[in-house]
């Protein structure tokens, strides 16, 4: 008998190590803000398909990516770093040689036929380049993509699904795949037809917006680009369907950065990072999973290596969730960190907003929010949409003071606060900047300390924040002093 068990032992370590690796899907939407998916319970939006993907697998409420901005978040799904440690905080650059990404990883150590298409993968450097700009990229061969992959091809949203079918006409059958499909909704602009775009008086406003027409207006136009994405999925998963591929193929699916509008896309707030993300899985990941654990974008190439038997890249930082979605152990992050820098290829102007130039860096723990504002003199603006009837709007309302001082302190401030603390449980829209208070001393020093440590170990070139050390812990609160003993 027990010889019998030692080979039935041996059988099953043998079959399992011998299991065939997922086919990876990763579908990635582009502005994407938490909490716009109805699986969610957002009733602004209707997403069925987006929602039988999250009732079939497992939903997470608290991903974040590494920046606020496409470049650097997707140069960190996609190297497992930072993009301050992947060296892609300048918005235009192009992704190291030396950074070696999760689908070449798949390729060269795990078999698998790997692609990119869609909307711009954003990682050879801005397409909107002059001449000089372009004699170097060209000279130095730093556009890499296109050996990094299998098949590379840029399409619009509506290309995507048969784009992913000639992919897999091109699949050696002996191999698994990962494709990385990208969705162009809903970024800007904002021109769904309007099958797809609800009543604006039928919306409920986040309250980190004030409740104004033409938020309300803009807010319909995004919801809109929101549930044409969803069926943009559709159609590419159907292509999966109709080859009989959904029960072996592992698919993600999440939003690069957040919405494009105040409080989003380009701020350090969680609107600006916190976005949807949702794993399926057949026979690993049970249905109806939800998940509140902090995870970090870094995170992301570290797990489908983990899936798919590999081990994550040498310089990778994040940590695998790899028994999480497995229903195993799991130890959970403590921190995670996000970071902003330039945003957009324009050079810079004395009169600029930090829509175009800013630097920060923001730590998050279950709780709490610590911001870091380095560039603290520049107005704010948002990313995208200064020029829309919303941040117009909202400009109009805080000139005549009709603005609760929570939005005008926090979008019309100038300069902005050096420090920002938030407690996330009380205050979950980010409007009552709490740092300098002596009752949260303690938690405002572990939050400095840890970003401190990530800013070290990931060779930041900001200067660390003040770790208030022999002074009375009081981080400055608006004005962003400490007040010495």
């Amino acid at each position: 008998m027990k010889l019998l068990l030692i080979l039935l032992s041996s059988f099953a370590i043998s079959a399992s190590s011998f299991s065939a690796p997922p086919n990876i899907l990763f579908l990635l939407s582009d502005d994407h803000s938490y909490p716009f998916l109805s699986a969610y319970g957002d009733t602004n939006v209707k997403t069925p398909t987006l929602d039988q993907l999250a009732a079939e697998g497992m939903k997470f409420h608290r991903f974040f990516t590494g920046a606020p901005q496409c470049v650097p978040s997707r140069a960190t799904l996609m190297s497992g770093r930072s993009p301050v440690a992947a060296r892609m905080t300048r918005f235009s650059a192009p992704l190291p040689r030396d950074e070696i990404t999760l689908p070449e990883l798949l390729r060269d150590k795990g078999g698998y036929f790997t692609g990119i298409c869609g909307r711009s993968y954003h990682l050879d450097g801005s397409a909107k380049v002059g001449a000089a700009a372009a004699k170097v990229f060209q000279e130095h061969q730093l556009k890499t993509f296109i050996d990094r992959v299998d098949s590379l091809n840029q399409c619009g949203d509506a290309e995507v699904a048969s784009q992913v079918a000639a992919f897999l006409d091109k699949k050696p059958k002996d191999k698994p795949f990962f494709m990385w499909a990208n969705f162009s909704d809903p970024h800007h602009a904002w021109n769904a037809p309007a099958e797809f775009r609800p009543d604006p008086a039928s919306l409920k406003v986040p309250s980190h917006f004030p409740d104004l027409p033409g938020v309300r207006e803009q807010l319909a136009d995004y919801c809109a680009e929101v549930n044409r994405v969803d069926r943009t999925v559709a159609s590419v998963l159907d292509v999966l369907k109709k080859r009989g591929l959904m029960d072996s193929t592992l698919i993600v699916f999440c939003g690069d950065n957040g919405m494009a509008m105040p409080h989003g896309k380009g701020s350090l707030y969680d609107p600006g990072s916190n976005v949807p993300f949702l794993v399926r899985w057949p026979g690993v990941v049970k249905p109806g999973g939800d998940s509140r654990a902090l995870i970090s974008a870094e995170d992301l190439a570290p797990t489908l290596l983990a899936a798919a038997g590999l081990a994550a890249g040498p310089k990778m930082s994040g940590v695998s969730f790899l028994p999480l979605l497995k229903g195993e152990k799991h130890v959970p992050r403590k921190h995670l960190f996000v970071e902003r820098g330039p945003h957009g290829s324009a050079p810079v102007q004395a009169n600029m907003t930090n829509g175009g130039y800013d630097l920060g860096r923001a730590v998050r723990s279950d709780r709490f929010k610590f911001i870091y504002n380095c560039t603290p003199w520049i107005p704010y603006a948002p990313v995208d949409s200064a020029g829309g009837q919303a941040w117009k709007e909202m400009q109009e309302a805080n000139a005549a003071g009709k603005l609760p001082p929570g939005m005008s302190a926090t979008y019309f401030k100038t300069p902005r606060p050096v420090y920002e603390l938030y407690d996330l449980e009380t205050d979950p829209s980010e409007l009552n900047n709490l740092s300098g208070k002596p009752e949260l001393a303690a938690t405002e020093r572990e939050l400095r300390t840890a970003l401190a440590e990530k800013m070290i170990l990931d060779w930041d070139y900001l200067p660390l924040p003040d770790l208030m050390e022999g002074n009375t812990g009081q981080g400055g609160g608006k004005k962003g002093k400490g007040k010495k003993k």
